[in-house]
């Protein structure tokens, strides 16, 4: 199975390479980096509509390159206060070669309000790096490593939006 992605972050590809190996076999991920057509940092419904630009993006770049993929995926991570605290969350999109769309999220990690500001004139990942040094957060573990002491990671969160995103695929005749 051929999968194009809208990245080159090895950390969300394996998270999704994950994700798609516990229900299919012979996974092959291909990144390609595509833009996302939001601001660095995305906030509420920029999440949704950044992960959607990618896979449009990427299938855009695969038809350009004569490249044929079963899925089109992409992750965006961003920041919402829709549920009234800040919270962080992870959202997949997966379409399918035939175009049925699906999209899924992680659970999200609260963002303390003092943050808020320097965080959406900037990104989570910069403040990040400021609050902790820049201790591991480039190992593909992510903050969310250090913030519940190296029992989640941001691979964990790709892998678990990417899981909720694959439920119409796996569970066709029910879910459709």
């Amino acid at each position: 199975m051929r999968i194009l992605m809208g990245t080159k972050n090895q950390g969300k590809i394996e998270g999704v390479k994950r994700a798609f190996e516990r229900y299919f076999e012979n996974i092959e991920i291909e990144g390609i980096a595509v833009d996302s057509e939001v601001g660095a940092q995305p906030i509420n419904k920029e999440i949704i509509v950044g992960a959607r630009n990618r896979v449009k993006n990427v299938k855009e770049y695969a038809k350009k390159h004569n490249l044929e993929a079963d899925y089109f995926v992409a992750s965006e991570a961003g920041i919402t206060n829709l549920l009234d605290d800040w919270i962080d969350i992870n959202a997949v999109v997966i379409e399918n070669k035939e175009g049925k769309q699906s999209v899924g999220t992680s659970q999200g990690f609260p963002i303390d309000e003092k943050y808020i500001d320097e965080i959406t004139s900037t990104e989570l990942g910069k403040v990040m790096d400021k609050i902790f040094k820049g201790n591991g957060l480039n190992t593909g573990k992510g903050g969310i490593s250090i913030l519940t002491h190296d029992e989640i990671s941001r691979i964990d969160l790709t892998e678990n939006a990417c899981m909720m995103a694959l439920i119409r695929y796996i569970n066709k005749g029910i879910w459709e």
